[in-house]
């Protein structure tokens, strides 16, 4: 089975998008490939189910959530699940109000008027933080410092001038949106877009509040403290509750999502939650045995080799690598390549002692220095 596509990337929005960029983006795709509107097109009928389940999860700010953190890996199993397309969930998206206005769209416009000058959650906001291997290993502490918006004081986010209020938009009727209706092949079509007066707000501001020049919201720097959970790995994110952008017409802050970027270890590399090292022992090392100290991320180890070990032979430290992000008892393991080393400079002495060995082991002896020969000779 092929891998699936990011889901990002299936909807065409960034990873920041905001839950409007969502529904619009996946309103546009359901309508170029909705089954009605391509009968027979099995191309257009997958299109439009991929379409669906990367809005199912990306709508839904939990599943959202766990996406961002472990990709399709969040929801393996979730196809053997009842109900949606193919199986798959969708009883958390917010299907009902496009399927509404993209049947109303393809039958001459049955749907239903929608305000959007309504509570809305804010936008979410996203940053960046850089950490140590042993800090995504162990967990830390960050201190981000972010430009954020907050309600403005003197308009309580208004917008309007103190002791005025907006004041009901005409051209929409404060609902946000003006409709227009044109024939199509399927009949009369009914597009609904923001109002161009309002900007979808429902409301025209006459005096605008002069702290905040009508937009209703005051920026600030302010420090944000970030928990990264032990475990945690390159490319991952963390999203922080009510710190994003604020609601519009009462609704909800949104949230920020912090992504963590590991800087890379001069010893240890990672895969998933085991660690991989490479350690050199020496010729007499590998041959005679003996302790070992290895470095882990616990600190220094002692290992006992076993008499002839080969060169590349590998070694399991149980319980020596990363923690779970589920369950930090739980942990990978260490696993070390023990490279054997030749020597590349010897003095007189080590050399005879190798002759030696050689010699010991029915080897042909190294060949002696040749001495210079005299005249005579």
């Amino acid at each position: 089975m092929a891998d699936k596509r990011d889901y990002y990337e299936v909807l065409g929005v960034p990873k920041n998008a905001t839950d409007a960029d969502l529904k619009k983006a996946y309103r546009q795709l359901a309508k170029k490939y909705h089954p009605d509107a391509n009968p027979g097109d099995a191309v257009a009928a997958e299109k439009f189910k991929e379409a669906s389940e990367a809005y199912s999860v990306l709508s839904d700010p939990q599943k959202r959530q766990q996406y961002d953190q472990f990709g399709h890996a969040a929801f393996d199993g979730a196809a053997g699940g009842a109900g949606g397309f193919g199986g798959f969930d969708f009883s958390g998206a917010d299907m009902g109000d496009i399927f509404g206005d993209i049947f109303g769209d393809f039958f001459g416009g049955g749907g239903r008027g929608r305000r959007n000058n309504g509570p809305m959650k804010g936008a979410n906001l996203r940053a960046s933080v850089r950490i140590t291997f042993e800090e995504a290993v162990f967990g830390t502490e960050k201190e981000l410092e972010l430009n954020l918006k907050d309600t403005c004081e003197q308009c309580h986010g208004t917008g309007a001038k103190p002791g005025t209020s907006p004041v009901t938009c005409t051209k929409c009727g404060g609902k946000g949106q003006v409709t227009y209706t044109q024939q199509s092949i399927f009949g009369m079509v009914r597009n609904v877009q923001t109002c161009p007066d309002c900007n979808g707000t429902g409301t025209i501001i006459k005096e605008k509040c002069s702290h905040c020049y009508g937009t209703g919201y005051t920026q600030a720097k302010k420090k944000i403290q970030v928990s990264v959970p032990a475990g945690i790995d390159n490319g991952q994110s963390i999203r922080i509750r009510g710190k994003g952008e604020p609601g519009v017409n009462g609704g909800e802050r949104g949230d920020l999502l912090v992504e963590v970027m590991v800087s890379q270890h001069p010893i240890f590399k990672r895969q998933e939650y085991n660690i991989f090292s490479t350690v050199p022992i020496s010729f007499a090392q590998a041959a005679l045995g003996g302790p070992l100290r290895i470095q882990t991320v616990d600190g220094e180890v002692e290992y006992d080799i076993k008499p002839g070990t080969q060169t590349d032979t590998k070694v399991r430290l149980k319980g020596k690598g990363v923690p779970s992000l589920r369950n930090r008892q739980v942990r990978g393991d260490h696993y070390v390549t023990l490279v054997v080393q030749v020597p590349t400079r010897m003095n007189e002495e080590q050399k005879e002692a190798l002759r030696c060995y050689a010699e010991a082991m029915g080897e042909k002896s190294a060949e002696e220095p040749k001495k210079k020969r005299g005249f005579f000779k």
